[in-house]
């Protein structure tokens, strides 16, 4: 590795115009980078799906949970890395609020899967169909929610 430490030293002012350079241009490549909303929907496309299975199911006794989930899982972990490629952002440096909207992107989903189950042990089937747009909605949103939590961390450095 190689240092310039022979040279003359930059001056405090130098310094600081190059940190406010470098701060500038994170700004404006997070202001830059456009949210793939055809991606996020991917995501809520997913999740209705996901939500959507349930009416297949018969729920009680011997209900057997659908296999599909882990065709989901895989989808998801696909729709991930076209985020990532397409933007550059990684879900590891996403910030707090993405977390906290990650957490409950699961939980609703959760939930409106056994309520959807709940729906077609009552013998109304065709209201997942509202779970499911549910379901679509919310994830969709959440997931941009996260998006741009990462864009503000990208600000933040």
């Amino acid at each position: 590795m190689e240092s310039n430490l022979d040279g003359p030293r930059p001056s405090a002012e130098d310094a600081a115009a190059e940190l406010h350079n470098l701060v500038t241009d994170r700004q404006a490549l997070a202001d830059g980078v456009r949210v793939p909303w055809s991606l996020l929907a991917g995501l809520g496309g997913v999740a209705a799906w996901w939500v959507a299975a349930a009416s297949a199911a018969s729920p009680g006794e011997d209900y057997e949970a659908p296999t599909s989930g882990w065709l989901g899982l895989v989808a998801v972990l696909v729709i991930g890395h076209l985020i990532r490629n397409e933007t550059g952002i990684r879900i590891r440096k996403m910030g707090g609020r993405a977390a906290l909207a990650t957490v409950a992107i699961v939980l609703i989903c959760l939930v409106l899967f056994s309520v959807s189950l709940a729906l077609v042990s009552l013998g109304a089937t065709w209201a997942v169909v509202l779970t499911s747009l549910s379901a679509f909605g919310l994830v969709t949103w959440l997931a941009g929610i996260a998006y741009r939590s990462a864009l503000d961390a990208m600000r933040r450095g």
